[in-house]
């Protein structure tokens, strides 16, 4: 093979590269707190502002900006909570009350909270936001303040 092939096929497989490293995995996290002090399970989920703007695009067949439009971000937070349910032991739902969003360097925030109830054992967790949309995008939840921390993943 000559020196001028070589190079050629290099230079080609150095372009390839930077679009492998732009793919990134579609991932979420969930923080599930239990909080003593108020005596409210606390949700915080943990999205990146790319993967939200371009899910509002898609769910809505159009614009979005989610830097810049509050309105976007309660359409994105209400999608969110609309896809995320907890259940006790007896299989009832725990109502959550949203209680806003932020913007955190590349990230959005979305909250949410409820009375922790009497007599809790064990929660269901159900977080399938986005992937009806990314059907492999993985949605991770940590559950802390109630003993060890367990982290539970969604089946892509």
């Amino acid at each position: 093979m000559s020196h001028w092939l070589r190079a050629v096929l290099v230079a080609l497989l150095l372009l390839a590269v930077p679009q492998a490293w732009t793919h990134q995995q579609k991932e979420a996290i969930t923080r599930i707190l239990f909080n003593p002090r108020t005596g409210n399970i606390e949700v915080m989920h943990r999205f990146l502002l790319h993967d939200a703007e371009h899910a509002v695009r898609q769910l809505r067949n159009g614009k979005a900006d989610i830097l810049g439009s509050e309105g976007d971000r309660k359409f994105f937070s209400d999608y969110v909570h609309g896809h995320f349910e907890m259940t006790d032991q007896d299989g009832r739902v725990l109502p959550l009350t949203p209680v806003g969003n932020e913007i955190e360097g590349r990230f959005l925030w979305i909250y949410a909270e409820t009375v922790i109830p009497d007599g809790i054992k064990s929660l269901t967790l159900s977080n399938d936001a986005l992937r009806d949309i990314w059907p492999e995008q993985l949605n991770l939840i940590n559950v802390e303040g109630n003993g060890n921390i367990e982290i539970l993943k969604s089946d892509p």
